[in-house]
């Protein structure tokens, strides 16, 4: 077989990676602590009486309405970003999306500065508008930054990874100190400042990023992305028909025993879904159909662990507060800095985990995205078992040590390293080019669902009890896992190669960036 060399300029590195990387790594920090510093602040805002204490007065609402906001609320941010994708492929590219729902959430986070209701309201709204333009395409444009094959790209995730979990560290470091000095809006104005600083930064960096992003658009055809046509082409093609009226059907009856809310969710989903199937029905060759159906399927993986892992901010949380021996050196630790372990673990381990499977990859030893991810839940829902031995240690003694938490999230942020910037870079291999940033918000409301099932589980455990819960997520999540590496292989050959041509550079290739394909 010939073998075929492509030439292209030399990129500019920062330590074995583009400095493009970098760019997008500080814009993503910023818009997370924005993020992460205001969810934190929400439902405390929400709650606090309207006369108010020290930090200023709150909304004055009841815990289940705060609930009920905050979760629609960070289900809508995630949900959002397949209209998103949808944007940046058809109209705008990624590079400017990012750049339009970076001001937008500017925006947003500036009006949740003012005290009205409606100020609230329509901040909320914006800050879910600017997610959902922002996260999957930035998400996107780093996985452009790599070339097919290019060994870098699971690393350079992972670095891009840390920024989100630094932002997010330093978002619950210091947010909380502002609101106890100056109130409640002092700490939404200071999101509001990072995510400018955000916002500049990647202007500033625009030109590492001459390459990456761009909308080019298509006169052709065959290979323009329409939506509304492949809408059209659902009504004449009877199977995939009639598969939309049925999940149709089944959201207007889930409208009418539940709420709107669900309903508009499920008749959103439908649409979602009779969409993937007209995309995999249109796709050109056997070899894409098959890589898009993996995708799909890999996001199964991607709601289940999010299902259990976002126990951390409910039933976990809860858990801390009442059942945990939280004395250290005779310091009461708050149960809010329990979250930081998370963001600290990522920010130790994550290049080490990357380093880890790069290594096993060069030795020929099973390091593919899919055994990846699977281990990640197996290893997640091992994290729940510390969980259950701390329940088991508090019906004895009526309290648990706070060494189980550790470890539990050590646990936890191992699993998480080993599926979520893998999974992000997973879709930029296999998604059809031109949808990759659809597949990319597809990816993030998985996610989103994932956070909607761990408060459906975590609102059981007052029935069921917290040892049971724990208990069932250990045995529901390792069966999970193991499942999909017992077909790992056929999902392998679905993949059609996507990842075996992945090889670290020669330096004489690194200089002139000559990739050869055999």
């Amino acid at each position: 077989m010939g073998t075929s060399v492509l030439k292209q300029p030399r990129q500019k590195e920062l330590f074995g990676q583009p400095i493009g990387l970098y760019i997008l790594f500080l814009t993503e920090m910023w818009e997370r602590f924005s993020y992460y510093g205001m969810r934190a602040l929400l439902v405390l805002y929400m709650t606090t009486q309207t006369i108010g204490d020290n930090r200023g007065a709150g909304l004055g609402w009841t815990n289940q309405e705060a609930l009920a906001l905050y979760g629609w609320y960070t289900m809508l941010v995630y949900v959002m970003s397949i209209p998103g994708g949808m944007i940046a492929d058809k109209l705008i590219g990624q590079k400017k999306a990012v750049l339009i729902g970076a001001i937008i959430l500017c925006l947003g986070h500036g009006v949740l500065v003012l005290t009205d209701i409606w100020a609230f309201y329509t901040g909320l709204g914006l800050v879910i508008l600017g997610v959902g333009l922002l996260k999957p395409n930035i998400s996107t444009m780093v996985g452009g930054l790599y070339k097919e094959g290019d060994i870098r790209r699971d690393k350079g995730f992972s670095i891009f990874y840390i920024g989100i979990n630094l932002g997010s560290l330093l978002a619950t470091m210091t947010v909380g100190l502002v609101v106890a000095e100056w109130g409640w809006h002092a700490g939404f104005g200071l999101a509001g400042i990072v995510m400018v600083l955000g916002l500049i930064n990647y202007v500033a960096g625009q030109k590492y990023l001459k390459e990456v992003g761009n909308y080019i658009p298509n006169n052709n055809d065959e290979n323009d992305v329409s939506y509304g046509k492949l809408y059209s082409k659902l009504f004449k093609s009877p199977k995939q028909l009639l598969f939309a009226c049925v999940l149709l059907a089944a959201s207007i009856i889930g409208w009418y025993f539940m709420d709107w809310g669900y309903g508009m969710l499920f008749i959103f989903l439908t649409a979602i879904a009779s969409l993937l199937m007209m995309i995999y029905k249109e796709l050109e060759t056997q070899v894409f159909k098959d890589r898009f159906l993996v995708l799909l399927l890999s996001f199964i993986m991607v709601i289940i662990f999010w299902g259990a892992f976002e126990q951390a901010g409910g039933l976990m949380n809860l858990y801390t507060e009442t059942n945990t021996n939280r004395m250290l050196f005779g310091w009461e630790v708050p149960t809010v800095m329990f979250q930081s372990l998370n963001a600290g673990f990522i920010i130790l381990f994550a290049t080490l985990v990357a380093s880890i499977w790069a290594k096993r990859k060069l030795k020929g030893k099973e390091a593919s995205s899919l055994f990846k991810m699977a281990l990640g839940i197996i290893i997640m829902g091992f994290g729940f078992l510390f969980m259950v031995f701390a329940a088991m240690e508090f019906e004895k003694s009526g309290t648990s040590s706070m060494t189980w938490l550790v470890l539990a999230y050590l646990f936890h942020t191992i699993g998480e390293l080993c599926i979520s910037p893998v999974a992000l870079s997973f879709i930029t291999k296999l998604a059809p080019v031109k949808y990759a940033s659809l597949m990319m918000g597809v990816y993030f409301a998985a996610t989103g669902l994932g956070n909607k099932v761990a408060g459906i589980i975590g609102e059981s455990a007052s029935e069921f009890g917290e040892l049971t819960i724990f208990l069932g997520i250990v045995i529901f999540t390792v069966i999970i896992g193991v499942l999909f590496i017992i077909i790992l292989k056929p999902l392998k050959r679905l993949t059609h190669g996507a990842e075996e041509t992945e090889r670290v550079l020669k330096n004489e290739e690194a200089e002139g960036f000559e990739l050869a394909d055999n």
